[in-house]
């Protein structure tokens, strides 16, 4: 079996990964509920994980850092707890569901929004979103990688832009934590939001949002903390002001365990994948009757290459590879509605190689020989 399907959960894994959610189910009680050694145990590694983060993304207190189930909840956690009838945010047409949901159903209670059309290219300008700016703005909030084509938004830029505008940044990090630098002080970021599954290399169940001092959300869940038991009203310390209730300690332990490989190659890791994707690419992009989306004239982007074959439906050609060469994918909409429509390929859909660092040469040219074979049929 060959896995090209990383953006979606990533698959092959460091061993310790696996290892370490065994011990934590073998020795591990609840963080923050008594005193006793399993606790005790459980505390220092959810501790650890935060200041694992901390580092990785360039975060001062790691108790800015809070754990969540996935990166859906981090968004629905930042979009519902920080936007207010009457506030006007500003997105894009590159966004996943888990962006483009909530914010609807914010839309539907008074907020204002304002999404930033894509290029063909699935490309869009800083300047789109200067001229969205207006009094009533509140956030600019957007993916740093898209799911679908691979393309990067310019971080640094749109953080400038909000910072010299005093408005929100809430980055959706999915695609990019754990393989391109995040650094939330220099590039103006105020809440990140991250999955642990993808490219922290983590289990699924896991994520995290981080959300800069100074600003104040209101949690989406309340209840159980671990402390202050007999108030009627949630804690508002951080983390557990958007923690409420049992923490997934065995899961945290695995992304401990990714993150703890991640800070050791994060560097050959993204050298790795670009090198993969490139490869690749290379191998697609003059097949005769395939078409490859996204913008390719930079050199620097996610290890996604999104393409169709003719006018075969996508999740056919996704079977196909499944049946006849083992090969995994992603087909279909991508739950990045706004992005199809840019790119004419809502009826069609599309299919994703998604690849990983732990992707070989071999398996990148066997997929690129499936599609040549594919396109003759």
């Amino acid at each position: 079996m060959i896995y090209f399907d990383n953006a979606a959960t990533s698959y092959h894994k460091p061993e310790a990964v696996a290892e370490a959610v065994y011990q934590a189910i073998k020795r591990m009680g609840n963080s923050g509920r008594g005193t006793h050694g399993a606790m005790l145990d459980a505390a220092r590694m959810v501790y650890d994980t935060r200041e694992k983060l901390a580092e990785l993304f360039h975060v001062d207190d790691c108790s800015r850092i809070a754990f969540t189930s996935n990166a859906t909840e981090s968004l629905n956690i930042a979009i519902k707890g920080l936007l207010k009838p009457g506030d006007h945010v500003i997105t894009t047409e590159l966004e996943h569901n888990s962006v483009l949901r909530p914010l609807y159903e914010m839309e539907l209670r008074g907020i204002e929004l304002s999404i930033i059309k894509s290029d063909f290219s699935g490309n869009i300008q800083l300047q789109q979103i200067e001229h969205q700016i207006k009094e009533n703005t509140k956030a600019v909030i957007c993916t740093h990688s898209s799911n679908l084509t691979g393309n990067l938004l310019d971080i640094n830029g749109i953080g400038n832009t909000c910072k010299e505008h005093h408005i929100l940044f809430i980055l959706d990090a999915s695609q990019s934590a754990g393989v391109f630098p995040i650094d939330v002080r220099a590039q103006s970021i105020d809440v990140l939001c991250f999955t642990g599954h993808k490219g922290l290399l983590g289990p699924q169940g896991t994520g995290g949002i981080y959300v800069r001092e100074g600003i104040s959300i209101s949690p989406l869940k309340t209840g159980g903390s671990g402390f202050l038991t007999h108030s009627k009203i949630h804690p508002a310390k951080m983390p557990e002001h958007l923690e409420a209730g049992t923490l997934n300690v065995h899961g945290i332990a695995g992304l401990n365990a990714g993150i703890s490989y991640i800070l050791k190659n994060i560097e050959q890791i993204r050298m790795r994948e670009q090198e993969l994707m490139w490869m690749f690419y290379e191998g697609v992009r003059k097949i005769p009757g395939v078409k490859v989306y996204g913008d390719f004239s930079v050199k620097e982007r996610a290890a996604i290459v999104t393409l169709n074959i003719k006018d075969y439906d996508s999740s056919v050609v996704s079977d196909q590879l499944v049946e006849d060469y083992e090969i995994y994918t992603r087909a279909g909409g991508h739950c990045a509605p706004l992005m199809h429509e840019a790119l004419g390929t809502k009826e069609q859909g599309a299919v994703r190689f998604s690849l990983s660092h732990f992707n070989t040469d071999e398996e990148v040219k066997k997929g690129f020989k499936a599609i040549e074979e594919l396109a003759l049929d």
